[in-house]
C-alpha cells in the first residue's frame, strides 16, 4: 500500500487545519530533533556493543595464550 500525491496533499491539509501554519515548524523542528537524538542513541549503543565485543575476544585470547604458556 503506497500513497500517492492526492492522499499526500490531503493529509497535509489536514495537518495544517489542525495545528496551524504557525505551529508546523515548530512540530518539525521538534521531530529533527528526536530523529538526531534517536540516531545518537543508536550509535552509541552500536559502539558499546562493538567495544563489549571486542573486550570479549582479547580475554578469549589472553586465556589461549595463557594456557599456551601453562602447557610448554
Amino acid at each position: 500500500m503506497s500513497l500517492g500525491w492526492p492522499e499526500i496533499v490531503l493529509i497535509l491539509l489536514v495537518v495544517l487545519m489542525l495545528f496551524g501554519a504557525n505551529r508546523i515548524p515548530e512540530i518539525a523542528r521538534s521531530l529533527g530533533k528526536a530523529t538526531r537524538e534517536f540516531k545518537r542513541a543508536r550509535d552509541e549503543f552500536a559502539d558499546e556493543i562493538k567495544n563489549a565485543d571486542g573486550e570479549a575476544e582479547k580475554k578469549l585470547a589472553e586465556k589461549g595464550d595463557d594456557k599456551d604458556d601453562k602447557n610448554a
